[in-house]
Formats: C-alpha cells, sequence, structure tokens
C-alpha cells in the first residue's frame, strides 16, 4: 500500500477539520497535492490517471493544482490506481474531497466573482501573511466602504448602485479577517501617489487615511510608505501582492491583477524575484514608525 502521507503527516479526522479552517480552495489544492505525489511515486503518468477516471491528462493536471472539484468516485478510482487501500486512509481522502467541494463564504457574491478572482478570495481567506504594494490606490484590505465605493465606480461604471453595494459588502467582508482572532499577519506598502490621489473629496480622504492610522495599531498589521522624496525604488514593474500559507505542502502565491484577467505564480524559480523585490521595497520605505507620522501629518494637510 502506498501512503499519501507520512505516518506523523496522515490526515486523520481531526486533521481534516482544522484543514477545513483555510476554506475549500487550500482543501483542493492539498487533496490535489497528495493526489500528485502518489500518482508520481507509483510512476504513472497523467494520461494513465486520466485514463482511470475517463478524463483528459489536462483534467488531471487541474485536479492537482486544485483548480476544479472533485468527484467522490474520481477520488476513488484514483486511490486505487496509486494503490492506497486502507479503507480508514482512503475514507480521510473521500471526507477531505468532500469538504473541498463546499461553497465558500464567498459564493453568495459568485455572480460578482470572475473565475480568476474568485480563486484568489480562496486564497486569500486561507493565507497566513499577505504582504501587498500597491501605487495607484490603497489595498483592497484596508480601505474605507466610501473609499472603496468610489474606486468601485471607477471600475465599474456601468454598474447600477445595488451592485455597487454588494461589492463593497463582498470587500468589507475580505476584510473582517484580517482583524479577528486567526487573521493573517498583513504587510502593506503604499506609494505616497496613492495616499495623495483624491478619491471623493477630503472628508473620505481625511476618514481613510484615519484608517490607516487605526490599522497600524494592530500587531499583526504593518503599514509603510514609500515616499515620493525616496525616488525611484525596487518594485518598477507594478503592484503585487504575495500569499504565504501555514501548511508546508502550498507553495507562496504571487497575484498580480490585469485588467480582466490575473497571473499567479507558485513555482520557486518565478515567486523568488517577486520576495526579493518586497523585502528590497520593505527597506527603502519608510519604517512603520516613520510612516505612521506621515499619515499623521498628511491627516492634517487633508
Amino acid at each position: 500500500m502506498t501512503s499519501a502521507l507520512g505516518p506523523e503527516q496522515r490526515p486523520e479526522d481531526n486533521d481534516v477539520l482544522a484543514y477545513s479552517r483555510g476554506g475549500p480552495t487550500v482543501l483542493r489544492i492539498l487533496l490535489g497535492a497528495q493526489l500528485r505525489r502518489l500518482r508520481i511515486a507509483r510512476g504513472i503518468s497523467r494520461e494513465e490517471a486520466g485514463h482511470a477516471i475517463r478524463a483528459s491528462h489536462a483534467k488531471i493536471s487541474r485536479l492537482e493544482l486544485g483548480r476544479v472539484g472533485f468527484k467522490a468516485r474520481d477520488v476513488a478510482d484514483l486511490l486505487t490506481l496509486y494503490g492506497v487501500t486502507d479503507p480508514g486512509e482512503r475514507g480521510t481522502f473521500v471526507a477531505l474531497a468532500d469538504q473541498a467541494n463546499a461553497p465558500g463564504w464567498w459564493h453568495k457574491f459568485s455572480d460578482l466573482l470572475p473565475t480568476w478572482f474568485e480563486l484568489y478570495v480562496g486564497l486569500e481567506e486561507a493565507a497566513s501573511m499577505i504582504r501587498t504594494y500597491e501605487i495607484q490606490f490603497l489595498p483592497a484590505l484596508v480601505q474605507t466602504e466610501d473609499y472603496a465605493r468610489e474606486i468601485l465606480k471607477l471600475s465599474h461604471a456601468n454598474a447600477d448602485a445595488q451592485e455597487i453595494d454588494r461589492r463593497i459588502a463582498l470587500r468589507m467582508t475580505r476584510q473582517k479577517r484580517m482583524t479577528g482572532p486567526d487573521g493573517p499577519r498583513l504587510w502593506a506598502l503604499v506609494d505616497e501617489a496613492a495616499l495623495r490621489r483624491p478619491l471623493g473629496g477630503r472628508a473620505i480622504m481625511r476618514a481613510q487615511v484615519d484608517r490607516l492610522l487605526e490599522l497600524i495599531e494592530i500587531p499583526t498589521v504593518t503599514v509603510q510608505v514609500i515616499p515620493f522624496g525616496h525616488g525611484g525604488h525596487a518594485a518598477a514593474g507594478g503592484p503585487f501582492t504575495i500569499l504565504r500559507f501555514a501548511e508546508p505542502e502550498l507553495p507562496d502565491v504571487v497575484y498580480m491583477e490585469q485588467l480582466t484577467s490575473a497571473l499567479y505564480l507558485d513555482k520557486r524559480e518565478e515567486t523568488d524575484p517577486y520576495m526579493r523585490v518586497m523585502d528590497r521595497l520593505c527597506v527603502e520605505a519608510a519604517t512603520a514608525s516613520e510612516s505612521r507620522r506621515f499619515l499623521t501629518a498628511l491627516r492634517e494637510e487633508i
């Protein structure tokens, strides 16, 4: 019998419940990664695995990347192909598949979420650390409702008031986890340009700066400003976000949003350059205490 995990790592019932805190997106990725390890250990090709579940090698690739849901029958057939015969272990995999197929809280906003962004919301929900750099606007996770409304009216000019309200509700729900007891470490680097760009008038911008000053008092939140006076800096290529996860099986993910799609990088050789740039930005930016003083002074200017 081939085991997906070592004895100390095998996902027993309690671990299945613990994994569920990460949401269905992470469960799919974890399950897909375990199935991939089993397949490779047996020397089985994606084509052979696809044939076993009456599908293509491309579907096996999507399953192993956690990009699609799992059918219980497919999981059972793959486990048989990979030599996993222990009823308890097979039951654990099926339980993971069931939980991975459960809709996340964001499912009720599915009509607003393109597929490429729905994946990001699921990853963000599960991340243990979020490092983000922005230049045009403040990051979504630190925006006030009024500031978010001004941005959404720009990016969704044809949306009616009800749709804008729902998009704001989605954004505010994403923020709630940031300040919750099991929230991630949030590290936001913001170019001064985003703070100087007026959106919606002085009252909205003043309230937004107040929000930043509140957030930086939270131990798990760091806000650093990159002032104009520092000249050029490492992130010449534009904004990006790095997501890190508590589960060692999950690689870091670099996310870059585009106009109608997004780019996800998770291979070490692809993510390492962004890690280095983010580290350099943290050194080049104003320190946390300097950023607090900058925001306090900016608050008086507005």
